[in-house]
């Protein structure tokens, strides 16, 4: 099977690559820069020519589509990059679709769940209608009800997966990263952070999470939605802590206040399906994780 990642030297994306890789099939990529493989691409999912460029020179039997921008505080900063790649992109992306009739896996998040109070299974955004905290959210939520009506309308076949706080060697640092990168940053920096106490998520290391991606073309179901997280609930002063307790530092860097706005508090998850499905097995715990991500971050910025 011939496969192409977009957003594939993003953090997911290269682990997911060199998955792919291992499973001996034919893996292409593109993204934003220029890269040295020969089976990749530069495009920018945003400006259809560069996808039509791709899609005229190659016939995918599924397209990862990965590329987009991340996070809630980049999407306040950089909203118009935000709603041209996330939106725009994805529309693009399914066009081609339309036409050329490959099966895709788009990604989603867990912060289209808002600040759902229950437990997040994949039927809460059927059942209810669900008030987005941030751009970020509200982007990934069109991306998905593009995905659904142009099933409707053309029936493309996707697969819609919401991605849980992943982590791990590969994120390089950013103010907008995931908090487990800016933490562990930071603290090697010796510098300040803020940790908010009234948060709890359930954190996966990157392998577990993309050995369960390349599962799904193993088991293609279309029109169906999977949780991928992990199964250790937990706060982010945990997190905090087991960082500076590997470091061998206190807390005097860490600013504590009670909660970020515009996030959601608790992300109480049920991945169970995606257990049965795809054999999702979240079992690299955070005091394995962290350390890995922390030496992996010492070798990239010489700490």
């Amino acid at each position: 099977m011939k496969i192409l990642i977009t957003g594939a030297l993003g953090t997911v994306g290269r682990v997911l690559t060199k998955e792919l890789w291992k499973r001996e099939y034919d893996v292409w990529m593109c993204d934003l820069f220029h890269y040295h493989d020969p089976q990749y691409m530069r495009c920018d999912v945003g400006k259809y020519r560069q996808l039509e460029r791709i899609f005229e020179n190659n016939n995918f039997d599924y397209v990862y589509h990965l590329a987009a921008e991340f996070g809630r505080w980049n999407g306040e900063d950089y909203y118009d990059t935000l709603w041209v790649t996330n939106c725009v992109g994805t529309k693009n992306l399914i066009r081609m679709q339309e036409k050329l009739k490959f099966k895709m896996i788009f990604f989603s998040s867990s912060e289209v769940y808002g600040d759902w109070e229950g437990m997040m299974s994949e039927d809460v955004m059927d059942k209810y209608e669900i008030k987005q905290l941030n751009d970020y959210a509200m982007t990934k939520w069109i991306g998905e009800m593009q995905v659904l009506n142009s099933a409707t309308m053309f029936g493309t076949e996707t697969v819609r997966v919401r991605l849980f706080n992943t982590y791990g060697p590969g994120e390089y640092y950013s103010p907008y990263r995931s908090a487990i990168c800016i933490f562990i940053y930071k603290a090697l920096h010796n510098m300040p952070y803020t940790v908010y106490l009234g948060h709890r998520r359930t954190s996966t290391y990157v392998d577990d999470t993309v050995h369960t991606l390349a599962n799904i073309i193993e088991n293609f179901k279309p029109g169906e939605t999977y949780n991928i997280g992990g199964n250790q609930e937990h706060d982010m002063k945990y997190v905090s802590d087991i960082i500076l307790d590997y470091l061998g530092k206190d807390d005097s860097i860490v600013d504590y206040k009670e909660g970020e706005p515009f996030t959601t508090k608790n992300k109480k998850l049920d991945i169970s399906k995606a257990i049965k499905d795809w054999g999702h097995n979240p079992n690299v715990t955070l005091e394995e994780g962290i350390p890995k991500t922390i030496e992996w971050m010492r070798k990239v910025y010489k700490k």
